[in-house]
C-alpha cells in the first residue's frame, strides 16, 4: 500500500485545508470562510471566551464578512430557521388580511414547540399571525401560515428553492418552524445571508424589531406577547443592546441555542450569528454582543476575510451542482457519518450558484455537520 493511502481521513481533510489541491472547490463567500480556526482580518480585542461552535460577524452593507469561525458548519438552526420562511411566505399574503383557525391548521404541531397560543375557531389577521411568528417563535403561527400558504409541504418545497436563490447551500429544510428534525440544519453563513436579505425588506425589519403586541385571545379580548430575544427586550439578566435592530433567536434542547442578530451604530449596521455555545443560555446573546461591539470598534475600514453572496439573478451567473460527492455523508463530531439526502429529493445542493469576485472565483465547499436526536423547548 502507497504511503498516501495510509493517511488517515482526518490527516487527509487537515492537508486538504492547509493547502487546496489543484480542481478542489473553493468555498462560497471565500476559502477561508471554511477553516477550523478564528479567521479575522484583525484580531485585536476579539472576544476570547467565544465557546460557540460557530459563528460570524460581517458588515450588512458591504457583505464583508469581518471575522468568522467555522462559518460553514452545518449544524440544527432551531427557529432561525425562521428567517428563511418569512423570508419565502412574508410578502405572499396580505398583511390585512383575515384567517379563522381550524383544527387542521393546527395538526403535526411538534410536541414541545414553543407556542403563541393560537386557537381554532379564532379569527387573525395576517400581521396577528407574523407577529406571533417573529416575537414569539410561535410554531403554531407557523403552521397556520403554511396551511395558508398551501400546506406544509409545499411551503417546505418553497423554502428550499429560496434557499437556493439566496445561495444558503449549507441549509436543508425538513419542516417550516425549524424543529429539530434529522436532516434539518443550516450554517452561520447561512442565517447571516438570510437576515441580511430578509433586513432590506420594511416589513421583515418592523416585525423583528418588535418588542410588544397585543395578540387575540377570543372573545374579543387580547393578551400581551413581548419578543423573546433577550438583547432587544434587555430581560433575564441581560441590557438592551444599544441599536439592535432584531433579528431572530432559538433553542432547542438538541441545537441548543442559536441567534443572528443587527444592530446599527453611527450610520452601518453589522449582522452576527452565534451557534450553539457551550455556556448558559445567556451565552449566545453574551458572545454576540461581545462580537457586535468587536466589529464596530474595528471601523468601516476593516479588512474582510469572505463576503455575504448575493441571491441569484443579483447580477451572478449560476453554474450545476457538481455530481461528484453531491450525496455523500461527511464526518461529524462523533466520528459518525451523516447521510446525504437521496437524489430524487429537492436538496439544498441543487443549482449550486458560482460568484465571480473581485480576485477570482468563489464557489462552493459542501460540509456536514452532526444531527442528534430530536429535541425539545424551543425559544
Amino acid at each position: 500500500m502507497c504511503d498516501s493511502a495510509r493517511l488517515s481521513r482526518r490527516t487527509l481533510l487537515a492537508l486538504a485545508v492547509a493547502a487546496p489541491a489543484s480542481g478542489t472547490r473553493p468555498v462560497l463567500g471565500g476559502d477561508r470562510l471554511a477553516r477550523d480556526t478564528v479567521q479575522a482580518g484583525s484580531t485585536t480585542g476579539l472576544p476570547r471566551r467565544l465557546t460557540a461552535r460557530s459563528w460570524l460577524v460581517a458588515d450588512h452593507g458591504t457583505g464583508h464578512v469581518l471575522a468568522a469561525y467555522r462559518a460553514h458548519r452545518r449544524l440544527p438552526p432551531a427557529s432561525t430557521l425562521k428567517m428563511l420562511f418569512a423570508d419565502t411566505l412574508l410578502d405572499r399574503l396580505p398583511r390585512g388580511g383575515r384567517h379563522t383557525v381550524t383544527a387542521a391548521d393546527l395538526a403535526g404541531i411538534p410536541a414541545g414547540s414553543s407556542l403563541v397560543g393560537i386557537r381554532a375557531g379564532t379569527t387573525y389577521t395576517v400581521d396577528q399571525l407574523w407577529q406571533g411568528v417573529f416575537l414569539r417563535s410561535g410554531n403554531d403561527a407557523v403552521h397556520v401560515l403554511a396551511h395558508m400558504n398551501g400546506g406544509v409541504a409545499r411551503t417546505v418545497a418553497e423554502m428550499r428553492a429560496r434557499a437556493r436563490e439566496l445561495r444558503a447551500l449549507d441549509t436543508h429544510v425538513v419542516s417550516p418552524d425549524g424543529f429539530d428534525h434529522p436532516g434539518q440544519v443550516s450554517s452561520a453563513y447561512d442565517l447571516t445571508l438570510f437576515a441580511r436579505h430578509g433586513l432590506r425588506d420594511p416589513g421583515f425589519r418592523s416585525y423583528c424589531r418588535t418588542r410588544t403586541a397585543d395578540f387575540p385571545a377570543g372573545g374579543g379580548k387580547t393578551f400581551q406577547i413581548q419578543n423573546t430575544d433577550r438583547l432587544l427586550s434587555g430581560t433575564w439578566g441581560l441590557r438592551a443592546y444599544p441599536g439592535l435592530i432584531g433579528v431572530k433567536n432559538g433553542y432547542t434542547s438538541n441545537a441548543g441555542n442559536t441567534f443572528t442578530g443587527a444592530a446599527t451604530r453611527g450610520g452601518r449596521t453589522l449582522l452576527v450569528t452565534v451557534m450553539h455555545p457551550a455556556d448558559s443560555t445567556n451565552a449566545v446573546y453574551e458572545q454576540a454582543a461581545a462580537l457586535l461591539d468587536w466589529g464596530f470598534a474595528q471601523g468601516a475600514a476593516a479588512r474582510p476575510v469572505g463576503t455575504l453572496v448575493e441571491p441569484v439573478g443579483a447580477g451572478h451567473r449560476t453554474a450545476p451542482s457538481p455530481t461528484s460527492g453531491s450525496g455523500a455523508g461527511g464526518p461529524v463530531a462523533d466520528g459518525t457519518v451523516a447521510r446525504g439526502p437521496s437524489a430524487g429529493r429537492l436538496v439544498e445542493g441543487a443549482g449550486t450558484a458560482v460568484a465571480l469576485l473581485a480576485g477570482g472565483a468563489w464557489a462552493l465547499r459542501r460540509r456536514r455537520a452532526p444531527v442528534r436526536a430530536r429535541g425539545r423547548h424551543r425559544e
